[in-house]
Parts: structure tokens; sequence; C-alpha cells
């Protein structure tokens, strides 16, 4: 694989990879268009894919495009299914409205877009005039490229209150901000990907161990991560540490598989940093010259002892020490963070410092194979367009008042806060939620009935997605067709793939749009003056020309793609990190802080501590008798994206029904059988399940699928497609944490006991 050329633009500097074909070609009658996958059906990776349209510029046939340095050609089923999903007779294809008095019924009417624009705008500024524009909560969820452009149409419109509804802001969030409090940046595993030569850079080194922790990378591609780097990375002599109380895969052929209690990864931190730092195991010359705060941190870590802390995990003690020798003893070592430290605990910020301050003492911060700080390759931080709203008016954003960490960097409403509101008008009235790439009543929000009730009480709800969903179905009053990645032209960039590339529309579904182009044409109605381009590639010619690429336009960077930026190691000894240009860290200190002054600021503790998730068994042995199992959730599977793909035949025939794992001495226990529908129940509700009778997981646990609804039944309230039977939401509260971030999602409780017949 050739470089095509080193460019050097202005002040900016980056790497374009060569290739002998153009964007598009024929073969045979079918046309071939290279692009990157990101938006709808969701994923958060960046493959690069071939697109194959026949004569009639129909969708017939995806391919992994081989010349990629990310994904090497490798895609996974669901994006062989994408022609399914682009054309399935069930896509919304035109925009919709029914009356409010509708909600829950199947009354749609077909309207035009020019209606749509009209009629929402003029809602939104009736509701603007009545109640103010921060009554108005503009909702996201995961899974298509939006977060630049739907923060940016909130803040037009005059609303401080873009987020998502998961309690304690629950996915990759907490891990953002407390990486944001110590280090001043985000860090992800070193695989490489950050040149095209990946591997074969000189400059390189596969990481000695790496540490798997809290998720199952091959399944989830969290975060622009492709899983598969692990793959390669272990056939290089990476060895794995997996920490996880499921026996994955990866867990099955890593050196150390430690099956830790649900929501005690804390401890079990904290516990590896009392041996690191009582056995002089530490960087002492990084520690001296980077970190702030160690004696303290030192003080800390004896008030978790190995012995007990692996008692609280219910783990022997010697692998906890085993895992803390080798974390300290490789050249380099990385940690792949994951979802289940967001919300196994709802103390998910101290638990997550710990691991970052174990990095950290042990000298793992941007060598290669270690942590590598990703760029920005658009340069809109945590927000374009946030200086269209005044500093006053920011700080009435939902939550942060309540809680001010939440506000420290970070530019979404603190959900928790925003539902009590649309319940209670406390702190002030929402009464308009727009929500896009989200299914929250399927998918993200615990206490669903609860949630159900909020959002039939807002004056009006608007829901941008691919199909008709519960939450569509169930509260809105408009819907709003989007488009596939097949059927967009648009960027691609994420923290983990660290390339610039161009998504490239290849077909057309009905009346269906892109996201980027649906909050340009309603910022055009809402907000001109901070929406003046005419048309989509205008608008992204700008955020080009504010990137590292300089001013690039999307059809140059069409050509180019992929393009990354020159990347160096230990940019904190050169002055490459701070804005002022001096050594160090982008931290008050300019080193890494172990004592998190950033924390104290906010009120919080500045060391990391650990408590006991809620429920526990330690602290809730009554409760836990009565609901004796260990609930988890959330596991990602190959078939489904959150809750998409629940349509698509090939998908869903490999997977037909939410399955719940349990282990065949459990199962045993309770006169399971593998196929059974059982009932999962708690203090809080139930759901059904299939059993999926498995040694996977312990004997104490369950393991429960997320997202499920059926869209061949029922969609109208109040069925809507099954949900209110087989959502596991229905047993989990929302519990945030002190700081407002995390939640106790995947160690709750509950019973297991079949369904009987007629249930």
């Amino acid at each position: 694989m050739e470089l095509a050329r080193d460019v050097i633009n202005g002040d900016t500097e980056w790497t374009a990879l060569g290739t002998d074909r153009p964007v598009s070609w024929k073969e045979g009658n079918l046309t071939v268009t290279r692009t990157t996958a990101r938006t709808g059906p969701g994923c958060h990776n960046g493959c690069f894919v071939l697109l194959y349209t026949d004569e009639n510029g129909k969708l017939v046939k995806v391919e992994g495009d081989p010349e990629s340095p990310y994904n090497e050609g490798r895609i996974c089923a669901r994006c062989l299914a994408l022609p399914e999903v682009v054309n399935h007779p069930d896509r919304l294809m035109y925009p919709m409205k029914r009356a409010k008095e509708d909600r829950g019924k199947d009354k749609w009417q077909r309207i035009t877009w020019d209606e749509a624009l009209d009629e929402i705008t003029e809602k939104f500024n009736e509701i603007k005039e009545k109640w103010g524009a921060k009554s108005v909560q503009f909702l996201q969820g995961t899974g298509r490229d939006i977060s630049t452009y739907i923060l940016r149409l909130a803040w037009s419109f005059g609303s401080p209150n873009p987020g998502y509804l998961l309690a304690g802001s629950s996915c990759y969030l907490p891990r953002i901000a407390s990486l944001y409090s110590e280090t001043g940046s985000f860090w992800i595993a070193d695989c490489g990907q950050a040149t095209p030569e990946r591997y074969d850079d000189p400059n390189y080194q596969i990481p000695e161990y790496m540490f798997i922790w809290g998720n199952n990378p091959l399944q989830a591609n969290a975060d622009g991560f492709f899983g598969h780097w692990v793959v390669d990375l272990m056939r290089r002599g990476t060895k794995l540490i997996t920490i996880d109380p499921r026996m994955t895969w990866l867990a099955s052929r890593s050196d150390l598989h430690i099956r830790l209690r649900s929501g005690t990864d804390g401890a079990l931190a904290l516990g590896m940093l009392n041996v690191i730092i009582n056995e002089d195991l530490y960087d002492h010359d990084f520690v001296d010259k980077w970190c702030y705060g160690f004696d303290q941190l030192k003080e800390r870590v004896q008030e978790y002892p190995p012995d007990k802390m692996a008692e609280v995990c219910w783990i022997p003690e010697e692998q906890l020490v085993e895992a803390a020798r080798k974390f300290a003893a490789g050249n380099n070592t990385a940690v792949q963070m994951g979802l289940a430290l967001d919300m196994s605990n709802a103390e998910a910020i101290p638990a997550i410092q710990a691991i970052v301050n174990m990095i950290a003492i042990t000298g793992n911060y941007d060598v290669p194979g270690g942590m590598l700080m990703p760029y920005y390759i658009l340069n809109t931080g945590f927000g374009w367009g946030y200086d269209l709203l005044t500093p006053e008016e920011h700080a009435q954003r939902i939550g942060v008042e309540k809680y001010p960490f939440v506000a420290n960097g970070y530019n979404f409403s603190q959900p928790d806060m925003v539902l009590e509101a649309m319940r209670t008008d406390d702190p002030y009235p929402v009464r308009a939620t727009w929500i896009q790439t989200s299914n929250p009543l399927a998918c993200t929000t615990g206490e669903p009935e609860n949630q159900l009730k909020s959002f039939l009480n807002m004056e009006c709800n608007v829901v941008v997605d691919l199909f008709m969903t519960p939450t569509a179905m169930a509260v809105a009053d408009y819907v709003l067709p989007a488009s596939t990645f097949a059927e967009r032209d648009g960027l691609r960039t994420c923290d983990g793939c660290q390339y610039g590339a161009t998504i490239n529309k290849v077909t057309q579904i009905g009346e269906a749009k892109g996201d980027p182009e649906i909050e340009l044409m309603f910022g055009h109605r809402w907000n001109p003056e901070a929406w003046p381009w005419e048309t989509v590639d205008e608008m992204h010619n700008a955020l080009l020309a504010d990137s590292f690429m300089g001013n690039i336009t999307v059809d140059e960077l069409r050509q180019e793609a992929p393009i990354f930026k020159k990347q160096t190691y230990k940019k904190y000894e050169k002055g490459l990190i701070r804005s002022d240009g001096q050594p160090g860290f982008n931290t008050q200190t300019g080193r890494i802080e172990l004592y998190s002054l950033a924390l104290q600021a906010c009120g919080l503790d500045p060391l990391p501590y650990y408590e006991e998730p809620v429920p526990s068994p330690i602290n809730d042995p009554e409760l836990f008798e009565k609901y004796p199992l260990i609930l988890g959730t959330g596991a990602r599977d190959y078939m489904s994206f959150h809750s998409e793909h629940r349509q698509i035949p090939t998908l869903r025939n490999l997977k037909k029904d939410p399955e719940v794992e349990i282990n065949p001495k459990t199962a045993e226990k309770y006169g399971i059988e593998n196929g059974d529908w059982v009932w999962l129940e708690n203090q809080y509700g139930k759901c059904q399940h299939k059993a999926k009778v498995t040694p996977v997981v312990a004997e104490h646990m369950v393991m429960a699928d997320h997202g499920w609804w059926f869209p061949e039944e029922d969609g109208e309230s109040p069925n809507n497609y099954g949900i209110w039977r087989i959502n596991v939401n229905n047993l989990l509260p929302n519990i945030p944490g002190k700081s407002g971030f995390g939640t106790n999602f995947k160690s709750q409780f509950c019973k297991i006991y079949k369904v009987k017949d007629g249930e």
C-alpha cells in the first residue's frame, strides 16, 4: 500500500492514502462506489465499504474495501445486510403528522417537507414564546453522526438543552468526563490506527499487554475502535487481560480472565493500584515529572488492600495481584475501556479515575502501544456553535446547578433531571422534544412507562428516523424520514478511527434526507444567520476549513481519503498538547492530576474511591435473597445495533427473539431449559425473554438483551410493538451517580421463572 503524498497546507500537515482507483467505477452492469459507513443503520465504526448499485440506481450489494487501512476489507453482517435496510418496504419515506389526540394510533397523514418545516417551526416558536427556547429538548441517540449538527440546531434555536435520555449519561460520556478531568484529553488504546502504515509504521510498537476492561470489542466496536484490531495485535504477540463477568471469545484466549462481580470495577482498580504502589512497580520518572497528587493517591489506596478488594469482587486475590503486576511490568500497556464501566455502578467516575491513574503511574500515556490521544479531525470539540448562546443562557442547561461536573466541558443536559423536568416542571417546564437517532422507550430509558407519561405531557414531539419505532408510534406528532449512509453525502470522522473521509451517496429512497441536511433545512427557518450555507457541501466545506486538513473541499477529500494527521508520541514533552505551547498536559497543573482539581472544584472527591452499586449483595442481603441473581444487560451482538435491525430478514433470522443467558447449573435449579420463555422480575418490573443456557455467564448472574421490539406486532398503543412485555428496561431504575454521570443498569437484582401458557 503506497502513500500518495505528504501534504503541508499552511500550518497543517497530513498524509493521504494512495490508490489507483477512482471513487466510482463500473464492474459489468454495476456501479461500484467507495465510501465510509456511519449513519443509519447505526454503528460506531467508520469502515470503508464498496457499494454496488444497478443501472436503476438500486443498492444491491455491499463489500468491504480491501484498500482501507482501517478495516482492511473486513465488515460485519450489519453492513452486508445494508441493501435490505435501504430497500425495506417499511422505510419511512415521507414526512408525516397526526393530531396530538391520536398519539399511539396509526393515523398518520403524509405531508410535504415544506409543510413539515412550516408547521414544526410554527409550533416550536409558539412554545418558545410561551415558555422560552429552553423548554425544547433536543434528544439524540447513537449510531448516526449528528452530534455536530444537532448541537448547533439546539443552540441556534436558543435552547441550551441538547442531550440524550440515558440515566447518568452512562454511555461513553463518563469515560470522557473522567479522562478530561484528570488528563485534559481523551485517550484510546493505541492499535496503530493513527497512521496509514498501521503496524508497519517504524515508530509504532504493539502493546505488550492489552487490558480489555468492561467490553467485548469484537461485537461492540465502540467509539470508532475496530474490534478486530485486538485480534491483529494478538497475532503479533500482544497478551490480553480480560476483565468481564462473562466468558467472551477474547476472554477465553486471554492470559488472565477476571470474572468480577458486576459493578465492582472500582474495587478491582483500587486494589491493583495498591499493589503497584506498595510493591514499587510504578514509573518513578513519569510520576515525578508529569503527575500531580501521587502522595495523596498513595495514602488513599491504603484503604483498599488487595485481599479485601478481591473479596468484594468475588475473585481470588492472586488474580488481582497478578493483573496488577502484569499491568506495571509491560513495556507498554493499553486499556480498551468499555460501556460496563459507565453503567455497572452509579459511581462510575471514581472507578474510571482509578484506571486512568493506573495508566498514568505506569507511564503508558502517549507512548507507542500505550494510550493514544486522538486528534479532533474537525475542530468542533464538544460542540459546533457553542458561541450562539450567551454564558448566561448556557447556565440554564438542565442539571448543571445540581451536578456542576456535568457542565465541566460537556454540553448535554443531564438526562435524569430532564426527565424530572418533563414530569414536574422542575427546574422549569419542558414542553417539546426533538428526537433524532434515538428510540428511548425501547432502548435507553429506565422506568419506560414513566417516561412514556413524560413524553405524552409534551405539546409537540418530533421524531427523525429510518423506520417507525415504538417511540415514534407512541409519542410523535411528526415523523421525518432519515437516510442511510448510502443515501447521503457527508463527512466521516471519529475519535477512534483517526482519519478524515467522506460518505458518498449512491441511491435515494423516497423523500428521505440525511441528518445534516435536515438540520440545515430547519436551521434556515429558525436562525438563518447561524446557518449561512445554501447546501450541505457548503456547510461541510466550512467545517473542513477549520480542520487539520486546511482549505480542502469535500470534493477534494473524496478523492484523497482517508487522510491522517501526522502522528507523534510524547507530545507532552514537546509542547504539542497545551494551547499555550508549553510542555505538559492540558490541566490546571500541566500534569496528569491523580488528585483531580476539576473534581474538587465541583465539590466531588478529588481521589478515586469505591462504593457498592445500588442494590448490592453486601449492602442489601434481604433484597438479594428475594431476587437472587445479578442482572446484566446491554451486551452487544453481531446482528443488531441497539434497537435497530429488528425488521431486517437476514439479521432477524440469526436471532429471532430477545434472549437471556443463564448458566446451566442455575437453569437446572429453576427448572429452565434452553429455549424456554422466562420472566425476569424484580422490585421495579418484569419482562419476558427466551432462555439461552450457556456457561458463558457465572452461576450468580443472568445477562439479558436490550433494545428489543417486534416490528411485526401491532404498533398501536398499548402494545407498542410488544415493548411492555419484552423490554428489560422495565427492571431498571434511573439512578445517577453523585457527579451526575453513571448508573446501575448492569448490576440490578432479579429472579427468573418460566412463562406459563397464556402469559
